[in-house]
């Protein structure tokens, strides 16, 4: 029986290296190193520039999660509403505001 051959894909023209100034070291199973280093590949990158970029973009996804948010017209009228006509205060609250903080104890 015959097998056909896989071919690779050949990388695309990396840009001209910038200097790094820090390092990131990890550690990763066999496998999990071969499926990064084939995809880096697939994309033409190097496993430092595939994993280094992927990181990137999921840093920034989860810092933007945590500070924008959509909302449609009706739905922000209503949180600008709520933001300035807060329920009054409970007396939860209160006794918390009136606490002092551990720095000032």
């Amino acid at each position: 029986m015959e097998h056909a051959a896989v071919e690779r894909p050949r990388a695309r023209a990396r840009s001209p290296r910038v200097r790094s100034e820090a390092n990131i070291h990890i550690r990763a199973t066999v496998q999990i190193k071969h499926l990064i280093d084939t995809a880096a590949t697939a994309v033409g990158k190097t496993l430092s520039e595939f994993v280094l970029d992927c990181a990137r973009q999921h840093a920034i996804d989860v810092l933007l999660d945590q500070r924008l948010f959509v909302l449609d017209p009706d739905k922000y009228d209503a949180f600008i509403s709520a933001l300035d006509n807060p329920p009054p205060a409970g007396a939860k609250l209160k006794a918390l505001m009136k606490r002092k903080p551990l720095w000032q104890r």
